[in-house]
């Protein structure tokens, strides 16, 4: 059997650091249980260094060295192959393109999606302009950036009170984990949050609050994905907050979902439908408000690269569907290649 060598970037430059150690610890102990793989575990600091061990490591946008350079040490300037990067890298460069870009470039295959589906999927406002252009239901929403908010604060105060309303979630347009959201009563009160939304990204996105309950679908596959069971997410506190997801544990995740089967399979039908709308790949999840009452359902946000902790909703939803945690990891990195092997296949010169 061939060794695969897989190298697990984790951490990075993001609000979403913390979260990334966790999904890492998670996917290279799954990992370290194959015979056949060899990991190399890359943290990326908090400014931006990379590390392997100790020693500092980089990825150069050359196809012809297919893999880490290594910087300092005894070893500076071996390369060390790479047969696939798994990018657990959540948030800001990370999820949103920058990391694929330097990949696409370097040539080596890696999980998840394309710098397109990355940067669209991280981006909430893009997003929900594409789902919208694809006759998918998402809430209503506006959005403004911070030179607009610095000139305007108080005529973009009154059109989110018109066009809004309260309650309204305000979300940095960029991040993830719901770092940075507040839910917001008053007037007073959305001044504070988008003055802390901006501390993470230049433009912020106001949500209407949406009614019904928040139920989610993990996405695998390229061109045929595949949709698992549904899961619902019942919050310990006032919604789904970063506390609520990685520091307690009272939050309560129902597996499945209680929804009709009916609902159900419009759920996972407007799942795939996303996936597909935003050129994703390898996995994704896609979080919905279900509203039983009025028979609704609205998406919420695709997440392109979802945590991988021991309570993450994506693993537990394909475990619920009878994929383990070692299966599902083992699938990703063969949807990799897959895709890699596609893409290799193109034409990158032209000629008459």
């Amino acid at each position: 059997m061939i060794k695969q060598t897989i190298a697990v970037l984790f951490g990075g430059r993001s609000g979403e650091h913390e979260v990334s150690l966790r999904s890492a610890a998670s996917i290279i102990e799954a990992l370290q249980k194959q015979d056949n793989v060899e990991v190399l575990p890359v943290k990326i600091t908090r400014e931006g260094t990379w590390l392997l061990n100790k020693y500092r490591v980089a990825i150069l946008p050359d196809p012809a060295i297919g893999g880490l350079l290594v910087l300092d040490g005894e070893n500076s300037g071996d390369i060390l192959p790479v047969d696939v990067i798994f990018p657990v890298l959540h948030g800001t460069y990370g999820e949103d393109g920058t990391v694929q870009g330097l990949l696409e470039l370097a040539g080596i295959p890696y999980v998840g999606a394309g710098v397109l589906g990355s940067s669209v999927g991280m981006d909430k406002i893009m997003m929900k302009a594409v789902l919208q252009q694809e006759g998918l239901p998402v809430g209503d929403y506006l959005w403004f950036s911070v030179y607009q908010w610095d000139a305007n604060k108080d005529d973009l105060l009154s059109q989110i009170e018109e066009k809004i309303g309260y309650p309204c979630f305000v979300k940095p347009s960029n991040l993830g984990s719901s770092v940075g959201i507040s839910k917001v009563y008053d007037r007073e009160g959305l001044a504070v949050a988008i003055t802390d939304a901006l501390r993470y990204d230049r433009r912020v996105l106001i949500e209407r609050h949406l009614t019904g309950r928040e139920v989610e679908c993990s996405v695998l596959g390229n061109e045929e994905p595949s949709a698992s069971v549904l899961g619902e997410v019942i919050p310990c506190n006032d919604f789904y907050d970063y506390k609520a997801k990685y520091l307690d544990d009272s939050s309560e995740l129902v597996i499945p979902a209680k929804v009709s089967p009916e609902m159900e399979e419009k759920i996972k039908k407007m799942a795939i439908k996303t996936f597909l709308a935003l050129d994703c790949a390898g996995l994704g999840r896609v979080d919905f408000f279900v509203d039983d009452e009025k028979g609704q359902v609205w998406v919420n946000e695709i997440n392109t690269l979802p945590g991988f902790t021991s309570i993450s909703m994506y693993p537990k939803l394909w475990e619920a569907s009878g994929v383990s945690f070692e299966e599902l990891i083992a699938e990703l990195i063969n949807l990799a290649i897959k895709r890699f092997d596609q893409k290799n296949g193109l034409e990158t010169t032209f000629q008459i």
